[in-house]
């Protein structure tokens, strides 16, 4: 695979800005509803890194949520004032479009269809295009989150790649042979819907959740609740950001204060702190798929 050089990269998104401007950290003092149009706008980037059109959700002192978005055929790769390498764990759940994630320092490639999930850890490269012809969406978690330096400052302190690889050469010849070898040694993993690890919570009719990430930093997932039923009572050891990718959640919070039901709906999202009481119903007709991060434990 011939090698390119980042120097010589460009894109057409970008505005021709120099130097980082941070992302934006909009933190809550209590359980709060995220609706879509109150969620914090940001763009990030430079003309030679691409530029990506942030939402972000929630950036406390525990996790960062935010859903990022590129235009057909858009992309993002990394700039010397925008390096795409972080101290923290890394959850990239696809929404729409078709996103290929590449680390240009190993070669690997990953192509990521709705529903399933690109998952890496600290010290990871990696670029992203939208292989389609439709707007790609991605919901992203991040822990350790920014306030705790894994982010811009993180990465600036890193040496800058400069020299980039799309693909692994050292596999010609060994494939479908040595297939467990090479997915077991690649920092780019990929949970598809068919591989997520399945539980039910509560007493009673409890409620189906399915895991798809759980480090000791970050526990991604998603909650399943049918017609008319609830989640019974949850809480959790770090903080929790729920968003609704179909129908319609109601939360109920058990911190003393009002307000203490929250609807939201489809793009919408949730905010709940560590150790705070909560359930989760679907009043309406119709299922309601919920994906969440929590930060840092998911066990209270």
């Amino acid at each position: 695979m011939e090698e390119q050089d980042t120097t010589q990269m460009t894109s057409s998104a970008g505005n021709g800005r120099t130097g980082y401007t941070p992302s934006p950290r909009p933190t809550f003092e209590r359980a709060t509803p995220i609706p879509f149009a109150s969620v914090t706008r940001h763009l990030w980037g430079d003309r030679e890194s691409g530029e990506v059109a942030d939402w972000i959700y929630v950036s406390s002192d525990k996790i960062h949520a935010l859903v990022f978005g590129l235009p057909p055929r858009g992309y993002f790769r990394h700039s010397d004032s925008y390096r795409t390498i972080f101290g923290a764990d890394v959850a990239y759940h696809v929404l729409s479009g078709m996103m290929v994630i590449a680390n240009p320092e190993t070669g690997e490639v990953q192509r990521v269809s709705p529903g399933a999930t690109a998952f890496f850890r600290r010290d990871t490269w990696h670029h992203v295009f939208n292989y389609s012809d439709e707007p790609l969406r991605v919901l992203e978690f991040f822990a350790p989150p920014p306030s705790t330096g894994t982010s811009g400052a993180y990465a600036r302190q890193k040496p800058l790649l400069t020299t980039i690889r799309y693909g692994r050469d050292d596999l010609l010849g060994r494939l479908p042979m040595d297939r467990a070898a090479v997915r077991a040694a690649n920092t780019l993993h990929v949970v598809r819907e068919d591989e997520v690890v399945w539980r039910l919570e509560g007493d009673g009719f409890p409620t189906l959740v399915g895991l798809i990430v759980a480090t000791e930093h970050l526990t991604v997932g998603k909650l399943h609740l049918l017609p008319g039923q609830n989640s019974g009572s949850l809480a959790h050891g770090g903080d929790k950001a729920l968003y609704v990718i179909a129908g319609t959640l109601h939360v109920r919070i058990f911190d003393g204060r009002c307000p203490d039901w929250f609807e939201i709906a489809a793009g919408d999202g949730c905010y709940i702190p560590q150790g705070t009481s909560h359930v989760c119903y679907n009043i309406g007709d119709r299922p309601t798929v919920a994906a969440f991060g929590v930060a840092p434990r998911y066990l209270l």
